[in-house]
């Protein structure tokens, strides 16, 4: 069995898939404790999360395959391994109001793909590999998980993904929108940890308020004009207070987080 691993150093959790022998693929129990993980990180002063797989060989080679046979034996028996496990964990990720970062080496397919998607930032070693190949095992994508990647690279990219099944490398996956940057294999886990750094050292209530409405706008209908007056919520934080001053001292700010 696989488990999720969770580690906070500062003010940044970094979370690990962890599958021994398995390329860290993700079985039934470690969607379950990825979806409580990201759940409790919502309601703690944690500023940063890092997503990434456990050791340098794979983020995450797809869900656990060999335990399908039992976990998909019938439709409701599916829909409630891709609904209520893998689809939740997902959205817990994509919705989660703390900034997430994925830092990615090795095989980042199927499931691991659409964990990466749903991550603010996707940081990734050169050698790593994207794609979804689940056409050669005969099953389709659950639309609840593949929510995610749509709304990140839209409905060409997508398609050319799962009609292809074809596995990429991390260059081309920059160009089709799938990653922030790419930057060299032995570079990514700090590129991570500097990327969370530059984060935590912002105000975590704007971080959380610019996630919220990024969601907002990717809805087609305009502001009310309470959400307009919402927008202004910290003109009343002490954190507001504080960076004002620091950029009138000359100094870097201290927020607290109210």
């Amino acid at each position: 069995m696989g488990k999720i691993i969770e580690a906070s150093q500062g003010q940044t959790l970094t979370v690990r898939l962890s599958h021994p022998g398995k390329l860290n693929a993700i079985d039934a129990g470690m969607w379950i404790a990825l979806r409580e993980c990201f759940e409790r990180a919502a309601d703690s002063d944690v500023r940063c999360i890092i997503l990434r797989g456990d050791g340098d060989g794979a983020f995450a080679a797809g869900g656990d395959i060999e335990e399908f046979r039992t976990v998909r034996a019938t439709v409701d028996d599916a829909l409630h391994y891709h609904d209520t496990l893998v689809a939740s964990a997902l959205e817990a990720i994509r919705h989660s109001p703390v900034p997430t970062v994925a830092a990615i080496r090795g095989p980042c397919v199927g499931g691991g793909l659409e964990i990466a998607g749903c991550c603010d930032i996707r940081i990734a070693g050169e050698s790593a590999r994207f794609g979804a190949p689940i056409n050669r095992l005969g099953f389709s994508m659950y639309p609840g998980e593949m929510a995610g990647l749509l709304a990140l690279v839209g409905q060409a990219v997508v398609l050319e993904i799962l009609l292809e099944g074809r596995v990429f490398d991390a260059r081309e996956a920059m160009t089709k929108g799938l990653l922030t940057r790419v930057v060299e294999d032995e570079r990514v886990f700090a590129e991570a940890d500097e990327t969370a750094a530059r984060i935590c050292a912002g105000a975590p209530l704007v971080a959380r308020w610019h996630k919220q409405w990024v969601h907002r706008l990717s809805h087609d209908r305009p502001l009310s004009e309470a959400e307009k007056r919402a927008a202004f919520a910290f003109l009343d934080t002490t954190d507001y207070a504080e960076g004002m001053q620091a950029f009138r001292d000359k100094r870097p700010p201290r927020f607290n987080g109210h």
